[in-house]
């Protein structure tokens, strides 16, 4: 039967031996040439990403030369601009937000309370008898 198959096959056996599971032939330099072949792709993506930036350093050159010529300016510095504006607008506003006070500048008697208790705060406006039983 062998002999038949083999005549029939026309010596295609040992690729067929290999499609059926048979013994593979062992690559004693695969590993190296793995290797070799991950560094060149790595610096292959290396050379590709410092070509890729030199291309945008010089485009971001030619954008500046035009913003120059024509008085445009970028995005980031609109946004600034925009912002010192509006804070510049609310300055006079009674709806501007509230700036943090410093210690040393505010009234005596502001300080003073804020240094005594709530509980001192609260019995300060109750009336007079109730006032004298939480003094006690």
């Amino acid at each position: 039967m062998d002999f038949v198959m083999k005549q029939a096959l026309g010596g295609a056996t040992k690729d067929m031996e290999k499609m059926l599971g048979g013994d593979e032939e062992k690559d004693p330099d695969a590993a190296k040439k793995e290797e070799e072949r991950q560094e060149a792709l790595r610096q292959e993506e290396e050379e590709r990403k410092a070509k890729y930036a030199k291309m945008e350093a010089e485009r971001e050159i030619m954008r500046q030369g035009i913003r120059d010529k024509y008085g445009i300016k970028k995005k980031e510095e609109k946004e600034a601009e925009a912002q010192a504006t509006l804070e510049a607008n609310a300055e006079g506003s009674l709806t501007r937000p509230k700036k943090a006070i410093p210690p040393g500048c505010r009234d005596e008697e502001e300080e003073e309370e804020e240094e005594g208790s709530i509980l001192d705060t609260v019995i300060k406006y109750l009336p007079g008898p109730l006032q004298d039983m939480f003094k006690k």
